[in-house]
């Protein structure tokens, strides 16, 4: 049996939510110092140091209960699966980042909040007070104006919302401790994404497993930090954060994208992004005030 961590505050898992939702809403930053590279490559150096990062640092603090965890050929799976779809999230991010859609990227995880809403209502029976449901169909309000106004249906920006919300939910669901669990994730990904670095390194400058860039070499190898750090107090959240709350958190790492977006790199901010932020941060006022009263979202028995 996979050992259980030790329960954490329902404060202290909302601390850990606004830390991870803060730095991740300003990684575009990060991925666009990245030059020259593939984004595909980028990827897989993420995952690749993640994983030794990881390895490293979960060695020396809670090497037990990896090696516990990496003797259950069904915990495996399991880690595996969510290393997979976190894997797909992480490559489909870089990518929009890279084209110059970062305020796509944002409509994505608005979603992704919905998404989470729906995860935790279907699978974890999560239920919501009457202020929740009113934010809720604020925030459903706003994302279905944009995506009709946007004239075509966002692909994109729903890949990134179903995958991250999937990963969600296996984390949730798993109830493991966050950095062995993130270790063995990275690790059951890692063969596959170093395969291709070896593959194609040396098919051209760029593609060397260290560019002639120093600064990109460094940057590619701090990914697997920058990445780990977040992601594991992402995981210690969800431990004790409903699904659905953490959708609603999530807001403030969407809206520091968007800004980054406007302000930053000046992609065009039409007024149905306008009106679509409108309608959320409406919706993430009334769910707030509903948090503020004491009205948690509850577990069905």
């Amino acid at each position: 049996m996979s050992s259980h961590p030790k329960k954490l505050s329902y404060n202290q898992g909302i601390l850990y939510a606004l830390g991870c939702y803060i730095i991740w809403g300003i990684f575009p930053v990060f991925w666009k110092a990245i030059t020259g590279i593939p984004a595909v490559n980028i990827l897989a150096h993420r995952i690749v140091w993640s994983f030794v990062f990881l390895l490293i640092w979960v060695l020396l603090t809670n090497r037990h209960t990896f090696f516990n965890y990496i003797q259950q050929p069904v915990l495996l799976l399991r880690l595996g699966l969510a290393g997979f779809m976190v894997s797909i999230n992480w490559g489909i991010y870089i990518c929009v980042v890279e084209s110059g859609h970062i305020i796509e990227a944002g409509l994505g995880y608005y979603i992704n909040s919905l998404v989470n809403v729906f995860l935790g209502y279907v699978f974890l029976k999560e239920r919501l007070a009457t202020l929740q449901k009113v934010a809720v169909l604020f925030a459903l309000t706003g994302v279905l104006y944009f995506t009709l106004s946007y004239g075509q249906f966002p692909w994109i920006s729903l890949s990134l919302a179903t995958s991250f919300g999937l990963y969600g939910l296996l984390k949730k669901k798993a109830k493991l401790e966050s950095m062995p669990a993130l270790t063995v994730e990275t690790m059951m990904v890692s063969p596959f994404v170093l395969a291709f670095l070896v593959y194609t390194t040396g098919s051209s400058e760029t593609l060397s497993l260290f560019p002639p860039s120093m600064l990109t070499s460094f940057l590619l190898v701090i990914s697997g930090i920058v990445t780990a750090i977040p992601l594991y107090w992402f995981g210690k959240s969800a431990q004790v954060i409903p699904l659905s709350t953490l959708g609603f958190i999530q807001y403030l790492y969407t809206t520091l994208q968007l800004l980054l977006g406007i302000f930053v790199y000046n992609e065009t901010f039409g007024i149905e992004y306008l009106i679509c932020f409108a309608f959320v941060w409406a919706g993430l006022a009334f769910y707030t005030f509903s948090i503020l009263k004491g009205k948690k979202v509850t577990i069905a028995k």
